[in-house]
């Protein structure tokens, strides 16, 4: 047992750290740093690349977008489409006599759902079974579990618990729609059947008494947000004349126009629509001699606007709000595409406005708010975002994380003659849930003391569960986190938009690309930072989340010195950013700020493409063409183009790779050919000096046997014969040719000279080989030297061809640089691999511009270095959160 006051335990003994390449804390951050981007950063923007449209016809609508237009140059082109589309069909139908039923949102024949759900399902599934939704929980319901358990002391006297937020929140249920299937709670839709509108409907029309906000009910898709907008819009026949362009109710065709990326869009569609109940017999043949019980079945069950499985109307008989979002969903991909949103974003894609999110607890100027909410000139529409703190789900009656619409604010004077401040709101579920929530229940409520006999006359407000309430403009502002204010636009305002894209780096800062606004009338100008929306190609949004910034100033303005900066109002809503303001005539300049965070929970796109290309290539034929026709923006750097290109220049390096290994083939062939005439030279030339040289002993021989016998014949003067005389006469031609130099082949004075000296400016060895290699030299005076000239020949054409491999290794230096930097390329990837997963961030960007003036301009450019190089704005650091 150990006493206070003793000795420390001794410290655990582990390995030492080796001295031997030990790094600097410095040069460990860098390395981390330099590995934690990627070497090659780059977004993908075509799923398909070009070789899979070799075959088959261009898309109807062709790349790149205007660079100026009028407000509604767009979609009056758009809307001319969409009508010679729905009298093409009429035709069609006439002459098959079949009614029209659409090939490319065919939910009557859709086996795997793709008409209702997207590409990536859920991960235990199949594409053709429905995913297995897990026990959910409303966050109100472990609220009071906490809360007894902390009252019960279980926990202990501190009642702390560890929860892990993660876990918690896959089996809690989604507040927002937790009355309603979706598949954003991580439920699935499963509709009973499909039939055409004059099954369901006995006396079926389009619309009743025209178009109206209590005509809407929320459907099993959680897109309340979508229908809030419609709301906001319906009252006004000119918007909705917008979107509904065209329809043969006989023929079963209606042809709507949305606004998708700031271009208008077309779209048509059939009279095919989801049920709830499946038909009669769908389980199996059952015994119904009389079909009495099948009549019945389908007048209860499937049956007028109620018997509809997503979003219907409140006349029994009235079509147009079911087909209006099953268009929705098709210009979008499906159903589960349209399940959650804000409602600004849904006015943008059925006006073609411009709307900005104000918090309400931000509102300077409450009156200058109220003037536009009362909008005698129609020039605004408004809807409203109900948020909480996250655990509860209902505040005074209303739904939390719900959308709302604004149908109208009046200003009256009360008995006393004070002013009152009103505002009439709608829920789209356009009734109560089963436990009540749904609407206010506070002042000016449905039953409350303040509806007075002349209020109601003064206002004309009758009570009813129709999801209509009131509310006092303070009392709005107070409950309601969010207003989304969205502004249209007519003939007189012109639009210009440009698109690009750029690499956001983790350390967030203005971008070296700014955007450029020349205006030459003085008036209102409306500034748009948007990316591209990702609901119609979900699945493919990547791995980031991107939230966009932006300065306006003036072009040469100091740093600080801005018109307007603009951030996000909340981190949920990230499309778009706007400024609204009265410029001069002049050049202002955009400064755009993109800050980035990766989702765990996503995947790259290219991962996407290899999981699902077996698995459901149909859908994924569609999200990926989506996909491409969204990056096809004009502006926008395409980086299929760019593969292509890199191939091309890759085969064309290879080609002259093999050009050039073919030359230095040619040429170490041509040396070696003349390599072996000179060796095949030099043999000859001592065969002729070994043939000169037995020659010529044989001929000294006879010529010593003649000079002997008449020697034998002269007697000697002195009386006896001699030998020194034929000593002297071998000797001398030897000493002779030891004395002199050793003569050149062409200079040689031999009996073959005359030949040689015809070829001496030639060179001594060519391409050509033997034929126009020179003559071997005559050497019969001594083979010796024969030897030695022939090494002289093999020297020299081992000289020639090394030079000639020393010029071929000289042009071939680029190419070993190449390899080089290829080595250190894959050095590169090596560094990549061990970082599974580096920083490769990249947002499409783009600008749109609304002025009235005609002649409005914007181009992209580069900022200068110093520019580029700020990290400080108004001296605090250039990060996330300003």
């Amino acid at each position: 047992m150990e006493v206070f006051g003793g000795p420390p335990p001794p410290l655990p003994i582990g390995p030492m750290p080796s001295k031997k390449g030990k790094k600097t804390p410095q040069e460990v951050l860098s390395e981390f740093w330099e590995k934690f981007h990627t070497k090659k950063p780059g977004k993908v923007t075509s799923i398909f690349p070009r070789s899979l449209y070799q075959n088959i016809l261009p898309p109807t609508h062709p790349a790149g977008a205007r660079s100026s237009r009028n407000a509604r140059e767009s979609y009056e082109a758009a809307a001319k489409e969409c009508r010679e589309k729905v009298k093409r069909i009429i035709r069609e139908c006439e002459r098959t006599n079949e009614k029209f039923t659409d090939p490319d949102f065919d939910i009557e024949r859709d086996d795997d759902n793709n008409c209702l759900n997207g590409l990536v399902r859920d991960s235990g599934s199949s594409t053709n079974e429905a995913p297995v939704s897990q026990p959910a929980v409303s966050a109100w319901d472990v609220k009071n579990s906490l809360e007894t358990l902390a009252q019960s002391q279980v926990l202990g006297g501190s009642g702390r618990i560890h929860v892990d937020a993660n876990a918690l929140s896959r089996i809690m249920a989604s507040d927002s729609n937790n009355y309603y299937d979706g598949v954003s709670a991580g439920e699935y839709y499963s509709p009973g059947s499909v039939h055409r509108v004059d099954w369901i409907f006995e006396s079926p029309q389009f619309s009743v008494g025209g178009f109206s906000s209590t005509d809407i009910k929320q459907g099993a898709n959680g897109d309340c947000w979508w229908l809030a907008a419609v709301a906001t819009i319906a009252h006004r026949k000119d918007l909705m004349n917008k979107v509904c362009v065209a329809r043969d109710e006989e023929c079963g065709v209606y042809g709507f126009v949305f606004q998708r990326d700031g271009e208008w869009l077309s779209t048509v569609i059939d009279d095919n629509l989801y049920l709830k109940s499946p038909d009669f017999d769908a389980y199996g043949d059952m015994y119904d001699a009389t079909g009495r019980k099948a009549k019945k079945h389908r007048k209860a069950e499937q049956t007028g606007s109620d018997a509809l499985y997503f979003a219907r109307c409140e006349d029994p008989n009235e079509t147009w709000l079911p087909l209006l979002e099953k268009a929705y969903a098709k210009i979008h991909g499906d159903y589960e595409a349209i399940s959650g949103g804000w409602p600004g974003e849904a006015v943008e894609d059925m006006t073609g406005g411009v709307t900005t999110t104000i918090a309400s607890n931000r509102v300077l100027r409450k009156d200058k708010l109220w003037k536009e909410l009362v909008n005698s000139d129609g020039e605004f529409v408004f809807a409203l975002a109900a948020f909480g703190t996250g655990w509860d789900w209902q505040k005074s009656g209303l739904a939390l994380g719900h959308a709302y619409s604004i149908l109208e604010a009046r200003e009256e004077v009360d008995e006393d003659g004070n002013k009152v401040r009103l505002v009439k709101i709608r829920n789209p579920w356009g009734e109560r849930a089963w436990n009540g929530v749904g609407e206010w229940n506070g002042p000016w409520s449905d039953g409350s003391r303040e509806w007075t006999p002349y209020w109601l006359k003064k206002i004309g407000h009758t009570f009813g569960d129709d999801g209509i309430f009131w509310m006092s403009y303070k009392d709005m502002l107070e409950t309601f986190m969010f207003l989304h204010r969205t502004r249209l636009f007519d003939e007189k305002w012109t639009v210009v938009q440009q698109w690009t894209s750029a690499n956001v780096s983790w350390v967030t800062g203005y971008l070296r690309n700014k955007f450029e606004i020349e205006v030459k009338k003085a008036g209102p100008v409306i500034i748009v930072l948007t990316q591209l929306d990702e609901r119609y190609f979900r699945g493919f949004q990547g791995e980031y989340y991107f939230e966009l910034h932006f300065i306006l100033q003036e072009v040469g303005a100091a740093a600080s010195d801005h018109i307007c900066r603009v951030r996000p109002v909340h981190k949920w809503e990230n499309r778009s950013v706007t400024c609204e303001v009265e410029l001069e005539p002049g050049k202002y300049e955009v400064l755009p700020k993109i800050t980035a965070t990766r989702e765990s929970s996503s995947k790259p796109v290219e991962d996407i493409v290899k999981e699902y290309a077996d698995k459901n290539p149909q859908k994924l034929r569609q999200v990926g063409m989506a996909y491409d026709l969204a990056h096809a923006k004009g502006g926008l750097p395409n980086e299929d183009d760019l593969l292509e290109k890199k191939k091309a220049d890759e085969k064309r390096k290879k080609e002259e790779e093999k050009r050039k290994r073919k030359v230095k083939a040619k040429r170490r062939k041509a040396v070696g050919k003349a390599a072996e005439a000179l060796a095949s030279a030099a043999d000859a030339m001592k065969e002729i000096a070994q043939s000169d040289s037995t020659e010529g002993k044989k001929d000294a021989k006879s010529s010593e046997e003649q000079t002997g016998s008449n020697d034998k014949e002269k007697p000697d003067v002195a009386g006896g014969p001699t030998t020194e005389p034929k000593e002297q006469a071998v000797q001398e031609p030897k000493s002779a040719a030891d004395s002199k130099p050793n003569p050149t082949p062409s200079s040689r004075p031999t009996s073959s000279t005359p030949a040689l000296e015809s070829n001496k400016e030639e060179p001594p060895a060519t391409s050509s080989g033997l034929k126009d290699a020179p003559l071997p030299p005559d050497n019969k005076d001594d083979p010796k030297e024969s030897e030695a000239k022939e090494s002289d020949l093999k020297e020299e054409a081992h000289g020639v061809e090394e030079k000639d491999e020393k010029k071929n290794d000289n042009v071939d230096d680029g190419d070993e640089e190449e390899s080089e930097s290829d080595s250190e390329s894959e050095s590169d990837d090596d560094d990549d691999d061990q970082n599974a997963n580096p920083w490769n961030a990249v947002a499409v960007v783009g600008l749109r511009v609304y002025a009235r003036d005609p002649e409005v301009s914007v181009t992209l450019k580069a900022a200068t270095t110093e520019e580029a190089t700020t990290l400080v704005v108004e001296g605090q650091p250039a990060g996330a959160t300003i």
